[in-house]
């Protein structure tokens, strides 16, 4: 059977990290903190990832970066209103934004 393409991908909040993972369709929610990072990469290891994509936010993104990219992950940081006008032009913005119709 082929691999699949594991895609983790992170929104980044000042007291929160959101995870999603896909093809998996999980997500979680840890605190932006020491704990939470720890937990957020060992998990991120465990399925290695071809891509793990972080938001960036003004900086916020820069501590989960640097420990996702020292812990040897495939770290991507991409610019949110790019992804928004990529999920428009693709028609998917509903999917990814709950808009509808």
């Amino acid at each position: 059977m082929d691999k699949q393409f594991i895609v983790v991908g992170f929104d980044v909040a000042k007291d929160k990290l959101d995870m999603a993972v896909r093809p998996l369709n999980t997500f979680k929610t840890v605190p932006y903190n020491d704990d939470g990072i720890r937990e957020i990469v060992y998990e991120s290891k465990e399925l290695g990832p071809d891509r793990v994509i972080v938001e960036a936010t003004g900086g916020l993104e820069r501590k989960i970066t640097a420990t996702l990219t020292a812990a040897s992950l495939p770290v991507v940081v991409v610019n949110p209103r790019q992804v928004r006008d990529f999920a428009k032009a693709t028609g998917r913005d509903e999917l990814y934004f709950g808009k509808s119709g």
